[in-house]
């Protein structure tokens, strides 16, 4: 069984995160909306398959410049706020 999940996303140019994850929180699809569109394509290309708490240990806390986040720092947020509601 799997669940949808899009969040908007704060701090950057992508817009939201949508993504699927699984039972056992791999993840199962992910697209970020906006943004850098091949930089985070090829992010997502990355991190189908993976688990969640993987993702997020390397994403989290990530900054874009002078900005106090990043897209890939949303991202982990975001899988964060799924896992909670998985729980």
């Amino acid at each position: 069984m799997s669940k949808e999940f899009s969040f908007p996303n704060k701090g950057t140019c992508s817009k939201q995160t949508n993504f699927v994850l699984n039972d056992d929180h791999t993840i199962a699809s992910i697209e970020v909306i906006g943004g850098c569109n091949g930089n985070l394509k090829g992010i997502c290309q990355l991190l189908t398959g993976m688990k969640a708490e993987d993702a997020i240990a390397r994403l989290d806390g990530t900054l874009c410049g002078f900005r106090s986040t990043s897209c890939p720092d949303q991202i982990a947020k975001n899988l964060k706020k799924a896992l909670e509601e998985m729980n």
